[in-house]
């Protein structure tokens, strides 16, 4: 009894301090977001400030590395996403010659080391003639991108079933209407879950975009890693402060979006 009584309150207390612990550089961010440092550095606090927040764009290579990654994320989040719920599909609606090798592949860039990955890519860019920069970032950030998508969109098409799409066609529907009206609003919780990891991977990555961008771009993170030798400035953490705000409405609303869904549902049976 003692050491179950004693279990009840280690395991609390342990789950508490490693909250703590993930939580404290993510607190530490937004309170130095309102730091009024004058300096390059931000790491010694001299006063609450909204200056900060309210001109965030004072420097501006920092707001343009941000754009940067934006554009590059944008754009290979929407082809990543296209072609992983199209082979997600295909994987398990599908059978074909060397299905087990290409669902096994997949697993491959997500299993390689990033310094690995970035470097390969380099030299086949390299030996391909392509010039560095935003094409080969982009196309890099696709390749590892796509499995996460793909692996995501697929554990929501097997959970499908295959009795609804049979009722569209009973009820006359041609194969694009079944998949507009039935499978595409069915699949799209597990398309916007990948969708939403392929972005903010490729918007997070720093390893493959530095190999491949051949010092044509800066994105946000080789920003931050270059000004961290001489002093991270506060409108860095303004910025990840907004992005880390960002994902929690995102993540809130969508539960609470499922939330009402599911009432709804319940009332109607």
């Amino acid at each position: 009894m003692k050491s179950l009584r004693l279990g009840r309150l280690v395991l609390p207390l342990y789950s508490v301090l490693a909250l703590v612990y993930l939580l404290i550089p993510i607190f530490y961010t937004i309170a130095f977001s309102f730091n009024n440092s004058t300096g390059r550095t931000n790491t010694i606090w001299q006063g609450f400030t909204l200056r900060k927040w309210a001109d965030v764009c004072a420097r501006q290579d920092v707001c343009d590395s941000v754009v940067t990654s934006l554009g590059i994320s944008a754009v290979s989040t929407l082809v990543a996403t296209i072609l992983g719920t199209a082979i997600a599909i295909a994987l398990v609606r599908y059978s074909f010659k060397g299905r087990s090798l290409v669902s096994l592949s997949l697993f491959l860039p997500m299993a390689t080391p990033e310094v690995v990955m970035g470097a390969g890519l380099a030299a086949l860019f390299y030996n391909l003639n392509f010039t560095q920069g935003y094409t080969t970032v982009i196309l890099a950030h696709i390749m590892f991108c796509l499995s996460f998508v793909v692996v995501t969109v697929k554990a929501r098409v097997q959970t499908l079933d295959p009795v609804l799409e049979e009722a569209g066609r009973d009820l006359y529907a041609n194969p694009s209407q079944v998949f507009w009206r039935i499978t595409f609003p069915l699949l799209l919780p597990g398309i916007v879950a990948g969708a939403l990891l392929s972005f903010v991977l490729s918007f997070d990555d720093f390893i493959i975009t530095y190999f491949n961008s051949g010092g044509a771009l800066t994105t946000f993170p080789m920003f931050i890693y270059v000004a961290a030798s001489k002093g991270v400035p506060a409108e860095v953490n303004v910025i990840a402060s907004m992005v880390f705000m960002l994902a929690i409405v995102i993540v809130v609303g969508t539960q609470v979006a499922s939330n009402i869904r599911q009432k709804r549902l319940m009332q109607v049976k």
